[in-house]
């Protein structure tokens, strides 16, 4: 059994505790960050060297940004490209011995204007995924293509995967124009959805709170940004999946929860 776990910690600095606790809890062997925010020379890998974690690989920049993955055995690392001709840390691969690929992204937020005329960050949201999309659909195919995708995608996609689905269409993360980029990108690889695979769509699931909801899990104004795909080669492997809600009311939380797959691999 393989259990990745992927989290939005929002700055590993803070979130030490956090991350200790995601271990003790869950004993994932994968765990993939994002939002690290700090460079790779001052990330504090004692953290995850000291939860059991001796093979990690960091793509990190000062204060924005960046991803990494920590395994407790051994991977070969990749950050294939520079997505829209920017490096801004953002994606990077895991590859395993027995020829599994974890892909760790954090798409962008998209700003808070839902009009890529009017706002650069919501149209560079967009292409971000445009790309994402092309890259996987030119890899599509390839017999055995054992991939999983996870990460802060900053999409809630469904209906449930937000508090309120009429008031939310007009808001970045769930208009429909994002909703059908991720459409395409789902369908570019033929990808599953782990987490809903376990859960079913017709019930509520988020995994983001805003931190400006003084008393969060009352008012549960939530979305489900984090997400836990595979490829159809590795659909009839998924044996569980879950959000950690409670990880959103730790002692100086993200606002994003940890996401958990297992996959019988």
């Amino acid at each position: 059994m393989l259990k990745i776990a992927t989290w939005n910690v929002n700055s590993i600095r803070l979130r030490a505790e956090g991350v200790r606790q995601l271990v003790e809890e869950q004993a994932p062997d994968v765990i993939c960050l994002q939002e690290t925010k700090v460079a790779n020379g001052s990330f504090p890998l004692s953290i995850l060297h000291d939860a059991g974690y001796p093979h990690v690989s960091l793509n990190g920049q000062k204060m924005y940004n960046g991803v990494a993955i920590a395994a407790r055995r051994p991977f070969q690392a990749s950050t294939p490209r520079q997505w829209c001709e920017r490096d801004d840390c953002r994606h990077m691969v895991a590859t395993f011995e027995d020829g599994l690929e974890v892909h760790n992204f954090y798409i962008p937020a998209g700003g808070d204007v839902p009009d890529p005329e009017a706002n650069p960050k919501f149209a560079h949201k967009l292409q971000f995924v445009d790309e994402i999309t092309d890259w996987f659909g030119r890899r599509r195919g390839k017999k055995g293509n054992r991939l999983v995708l996870v990460g802060d995608l900053n999409i809630a996609p469904l209906e449930t995967d937000v508090w309120s689905h009429k008031q939310l269409l007009k808001v970045v993360s769930h208009t429909p124009v994002e909703v059908e980029a991720m459409e395409r990108m789902y369908r570019s690889h033929g990808w599953i959805d782990a987490v809903r695979t376990i859960v079913p769509p017709s019930e509520k699931l988020y995994s983001w709170w805003s931190y400006r909801s003084p008393d969060w899990s009352a008012a549960d104004k939530g979305r489900r940004l984090d997400h836990i795909w595979v490829t159809p080669a590795l659909q009839d492997s998924i044996r569980s999946a879950q959000v950690l809600r409670h990880m959103r009311g730790i002692a100086a939380p993200s606002d994003h929860a940890p996401v958990l797959a297992e996959l019988d691999v």
